[in-house]
């Protein structure tokens, strides 16, 4: 699988382990940055990982910062990305299989690396169930125009 991961300074060294175990694993990463703990902005390396996926240069994505909020949010600004905050598996599994989630969030100061392996395990190795799901995953991308009022 092609996978794009990108982080902050915060969270630089688990973006090394993650694409160390990554490429362990047999897939092909492209690391967007950044390259050291040098201060930087979230919302760049976000919109990276964002366009990467949307462009289709990679299948799935794997977003990083101090908690992983705010590079999530930097990432949902593009509609063809649907990026999940996870802190275990249980909800990376089910980000995958309710939500068809292309892009994993994590939080370097709050998941250690044995948990992120993890996690990245269960987004990696879980389908989209489809169904019901479909729908609603959907409105997500197209969401509905509002209503004008009287």
């Amino acid at each position: 699988m092609r996978i794009a991961i990108a982080s902050d300074h915060a969270a630089v060294a688990l973006k090394a382990a993650l694409v160390a175990y990554l490429e362990a694993s047999g897939h092909d990463v492209s690391d967007l940055g950044p390259a050291d703990e040098s201060s930087v902005d979230y919302p760049d390396y976000g919109y990276k990982l964002a366009d990467a996926i949307a462009s289709g240069a990679a299948d799935r994505g794997v977003a990083l910062c101090g908690s992983g909020i705010g590079i999530s949010i930097a990432v949902n600004r593009n509609p063809a990305c649907r990026a999940a905050l996870v802190s275990e598996p249980l909800s990376a599994k089910l980000a995958r299989e309710h939500n068809d989630a292309n892009v994993i969030a994590m939080g370097a100061r709050l998941t250690g690396i044995d948990m992120a392996k993890a996690c990245l395990d269960a987004f990696l190795s879980t389908d989209f169930g489809g169904d019901r799901h479909a729908r609603r995953v959907g409105k997500l991308s197209n969401p509905p125009m509002p209503k004008e009022s009287a």
